[in-house]
């Protein structure tokens, strides 16, 4: 399980204006500003569970993993990971977590990607026989047996990443701990990374934090979201439910034939071209088969598609409401 409680960390930066002038000052004194990157966050997070935590840049999502992962001390509060305190139990704790840093490697640039997972074995001490069990799972699951003995800085970063995901995993971690994982992959690769991640999650029964902007794979991977921004926790909820919730609204796609219809209150054309009406309809004061009877009644329907509002603009309108 993990726990955090009232996690508070501030960083202090130097600041000075351009200039050749105020860089010579700025030798001999510095102004500093203080910054609070995490403000009083709570949070648990059973084990097994797949959970999406979101914000926009520079909310405190990747300082909150660096001190779940024991790379940074926080100023004050309480986190415990399976009873351990990371950054105190550094040693024991990593044995247990795996991490997926999307703009950071773990592998070695000038060597081929097994001399970097042979090294990872010797560093986790892992077992030969754990090790080469794993490794033929993830080389397969992964279509990495091309890849093996190029040397990482040869490969592409869609390449690059779904290795690291493999290093992530070779020591059979509990908690992989994922920032930005399906970065730079093509939609083939990023369908067979989300699929490798349920399979781990659903058959190891592995604990899933997820920090992405792709909410695609949010909707795909997580049914808990956790939203932070300005350093809190603003939101923890099921994402269906959230969705719903937000859900006030309904875009119709309509193509048709003949003269077009009349758009009744209720309905705002967004997009209309010859044969074809985008339509976004207030359910609120027009029902969906209503506005589609309506339609219909004055025009030839050849289609008509319905859809709910996106994870993305659902997110977006988190970050407006929460002034974020």
């Amino acid at each position: 399980m993990i726990k955090l409680e009232n996690i508070n960390k501030t960083f202090r930066v130097a600041k000075r204006q351009g200039g050749f002038a105020r860089a010579v000052k700025a030798l001999f004194s510095r102004e500093y500003e203080i910054i609070h990157a995490l403000n009083n966050v709570s949070f648990t997070i059973n084990d097994g569970e797949m959970v999406g935590y979101i914000g926009p840049n520079g909310a405190g999502k990747s300082t909150t993993i660096k001190i779940m992962c024991g790379i940074l001390t926080p100023d004050n509060g309480i986190c415990e990971i399976d009873g351990r305190t990371p950054w105190l139990e550094r040693v024991a704790h990593v044995q247990h977590i795996g991490v997926v840093f999307g703009q950071r490697s773990q592998l070695w640039w000038d060597v081929p990607v097994v001399d970097s997972f042979e090294l990872i074995k010797d560093i986790y001490k892992v077992d030969s026989s754990l090790y080469q069990t794993n490794l033929d799972e993830l080389t397969e699951l992964l279509d990495l047996s091309e890849l093996l003995k190029t040397p990482t800085r040869s490969l592409s970063l869609g390449q690059r990443m779904r290795c690291e995901i493999a290093a992530s995993l070779l020591h059979s971690p509990k908690i992989l701990f994922l920032d930005e994982p399906t970065i730079g992959l093509d939609a083939v690769s990023k369908i067979a990374v989300r699929q490798f991640i349920k399979k781990i999650n659903a058959e190891r029964k592995t604990t899933v934090i997820l920090t992405t902007h792709d909410m695609q794979d949010i909707e795909a991977l997580t049914e808990r979201i956790l939203l932070i921004g300005k350093g809190k926790i603003l939101l923890d909820g099921n994402l269906a439910e959230l969705k719903k919730h937000s859900s006030e609204r309904k875009t119709l796609i309509v193509e048709y034939t003949g003269k077009a219809p009349t758009i009744s209150e209720g309905m705002t054309v967004s997009e209309a071209k010859d044969g074809r009406l985008i339509i976004v309809l207030d359910p609120t004061q027009l029902s969906v088969s209503e506005a589609i009877s309506q339609l219909a009644a004055q025009s030839d329907l050849i289609d008509v598609s319905v859809t709910g509002v996106s994870s993305e603009e659902m997110v977006a309108a988190l970050y407006e409401e929460y002034s974020i």
